[in-house]
């Protein structure tokens, strides 16, 4: 069994996932004088430019716990919320395992909706107004009788995919037939929300129970529309940037202070302690800021422009929200900004196996959402293919220097956002 308080040096880490978010933890890994070797399951052909992939689905929980305890691993990190759904966390502890991410009870602060926001009505955590519905009848009498948008909450996991804001009736009852009566996310509920109008922003935080401490992390924005101008379906966000120059310091305070620590508290007063990474989706609006979701992981695309600007030792941080014990994290102060490289189609149906050239020409970070290898070659291989980071002491030059790796990338297949970050800078800086 791991010992508590100590660090074992150096140690073997295993990431869960496979997309950009684990990619970025695993070059954060990287950067870590602690880390012997790095795998990565199931990993994808970026990650195993530095990691080990192992051919292990997230999911896979008991493969995963095998694995870990077979290799020595001194240290799980979760990426995706379908691991921790799974339970792999109270599975690894279970087998004294040290891994970092909430257990499955506390999971639901993401898994579910309609616990999250019975939560925050509980504990006068600020949020927009709901009810939850298994009928289909009655949750279309709802939402006709209310105004437009109407915001449409799948009550479980849709990998980013269930929610809808509907304009109209017809939207409205179109997404009630999928999410009730079709189960196109499978058997379950549905929350239906007021709609709240203000810049929402994502705010990431190490959040863990012991003394009921939070640590924020620097503030991040993703656009969650397909193209330009904030337009098109939404998806599973197609850039980001940080930091936010429109959110101030008191904005800062109030989230940590009047949504972020009560919900951490919250959480251990319902028996179910959250350890890891708890993610605030936030909006400011004219009535202050509010909760529109809670994650219990890091975000995606977020966490890409988040961790590149994480100066402390990332293995430090994990191990202390693992082990309960305090951390410090120290943040470099020049912005980041990510565009994702999408397959034609995204968020519908879209070609796989298309190939990626001249990744080699790219000056900045690359990390890899969806591809795999064939041999020499790098082919597409899902909706969101590659994020691109640019670097530079504004938004505006860090915007600049992403778009020119952008430009050197060679797909047919592929297609981006060019106004990542318009809410914190000009049209002009284009």
């Amino acid at each position: 069994q791991q010992s508590k308080n100590k660090i074992l040096l150096p140690m073997k880490v295993l990431v869960i996932g496979s997309g950009g978010r684990e990619h970025a933890i695993v070059d954060a890994l990287t950067r870590s004088p602690q880390v012997e070797k790095i795998y990565c399951a199931p990993g994808n052909a970026g990650i195993a430019r530095q990691a080990e992939c192992v051919d292990i689905r997230d999911t896979e929980v008991e493969r995963l716990r095998d694995f870990a305890r077979g290799e020595g691993i001194g240290l799980t990190v979760v990426g995706p919320e379908a691991a921790l759904a799974a339970g792999i966390v109270d599975s690894f502890r279970e087998a004294g395992l040290r891994i970092f991410g909430p257990t499955k009870a506390a999971a639901r602060i993401e898994s579910s909706k309609e616990f999250a926001k019975d939560l925050m009505a509980r504990y006068g955590i600020p949020t927009a107004g709901y009810r939850a519905f298994t009928d289909y009848e009655a949750a279309r009498a709802y939402v006709a009788a209310r105004p437009f948008p109407a915001v449409l909450k799948y009550d479980g996991l849709a990998a980013g995919k269930g929610v809808v804001i509907a304009q109209t009736m017809e939207e409205a009852d179109e997404a009630l037939r999928q999410m009730l009566l079709d189960d196109k996310f499978g058997e379950g509920k549905v929350v239906v929300e007021d709609f709240l109008e203000g810049p929402e922003f994502s705010f990431m935080l190490l959040c863990f129970v012991s003394g009921r401490r939070v640590w924020p992390m620097v503030l991040s924005q993703d656009h969650k529309r397909a193209y330009d101008g904030d337009k098109g379906p939404n998806t599973g966000g197609m850039g980001a940037y940080t930091p936010l120059p429109f959110i101030t310091a008191d904005d800062e305070r109030y989230a940590v202070e009047r949504i972020m620590r009560p919900t951490a508290e919250a959480m251990v007063a319902e028996g179910c302690p959250f350890e890891g990474v708890l993610y605030g989706g936030l909006m400011k609006t004219a009535d202050g800021i509010k909760v529109i979701e809670f994650n219990a992981r890091f975000g995606d695309p977020e966490t890409e422009v988040v961790l590149p600007r994480l100066k402390s030792d990332i293995v430090d941080i994990f191990c202390a929200v693992a082990d309960g014990r305090d951390a410090q994290l120290e943040w470099d102060d020049r912005p980041a900004l990510g565009i994702v490289l999408a397959s034609k189609g995204y968020p519908g149906s879209y070609e796989k196996g298309h190939e990626i050239k001249r990744l080699d020409k790219v000056e900045g970070t690359v990390y890899h959402m969806g591809t795999k290898a064939d041999g020499d070659r790098i082919l597409t291989a899902g909706g969101r293919v590659l994020f691109v980071v640019g670097r530079g002491a504004t938004l505006a030059e860090a915007r600049a220097a992403a778009l020119r790796d952008v430009a050197r990338i060679e797909c047919d297949n592929l297609f981006h956002r060019s106004d990542i970050g318009h809410w914190a800078l000009d049209d002009k800086d284009l």
